[in-house]
């Protein structure tokens, strides 16, 4: 056999980085979930956190825009406003976010949520993606199987149960294209008699 053989040998047989990782979309939490983890917040007396997560849950943020928030995106002018606009970092699309939970208590131009290790930095989206964990972990679930990405799916999850209005959520997510919204809620073909039956004439 060739030199060049052999390390496409060796090559081939490294371990996949995901091996033994589940993969795939993470669910989304239920309400009862979201409840508990905010009890055990508040209880806990951890604000900094309690307020990264209702922010999260409610703006419906990827983890790479939650951490990138800085103080005027919710105060512009010096005050919390009750509906901010924020730019996402994929998409480029402005979305509206509820950003009244938050006091930030910070000055203009200082990131929302810092670094715990080095004053005046952001915190990284795998610090971030580690609290989420920790959160999960806290009420019995198990981390693996949620993520960042969960806290997104949730109220959009919740909106288009209640609602079916698939349009909404799509402008909520920052969506160009509804068959993403379609696919990122997993509506299955099953679910339209579904949500007919549920509107009476």
């Amino acid at each position: 056999m060739s030199d060049n053989g052999a390390c496409l040998l060796k090559q081939n047989t490294s371990t996949p980085r995901n091996k033994g990782k589940l993969i795939g979309a993470k669910p989304p939490l239920r309400p009862k979930h979201v409840w508990s983890i905010r009890t055990r917040l508040m209880v806990e007396g951890r604000t900094r956190d309690l307020a990264i997560f209702n922010l999260a849950i409610d703006s419906k943020l990827r983890g790479c825009d939650v951490v990138a928030l800085k103080v005027e995106d919710v105060a512009p002018t010096g005050y919390t406003v009750a509906r901010a606009t924020v730019r996402q970092r994929k998409t480029g699309r402005p979305v509206k976010v509820r950003a009244d939970r938050t006091n930030p208590g910070k000055k203009p131009g200082e990131f929302l949520f810092t670094s715990s290790r080095h004053r005046g930095r952001r915190m990284t989206t795998r610090h971030y993606a580690r609290l989420v964990a920790e959160w999960i972990g806290s009420i019995g679930l198990d981390p693996r199987l949620f993520g960042t990405h969960s806290l997104r799916r949730t109220k959009a999850t919740l909106i288009y149960r209640r609602t079916g209005n698939l349009r909404a959520v799509q402008l909520l997510l920052g969506h160009t294209k509804i068959e993403s919204t379609v696919r990122y809620l997993g509506i299955e073909v099953d679910d339209a008699p579904a949500i007919a039956e549920q509107v009476d004439i």
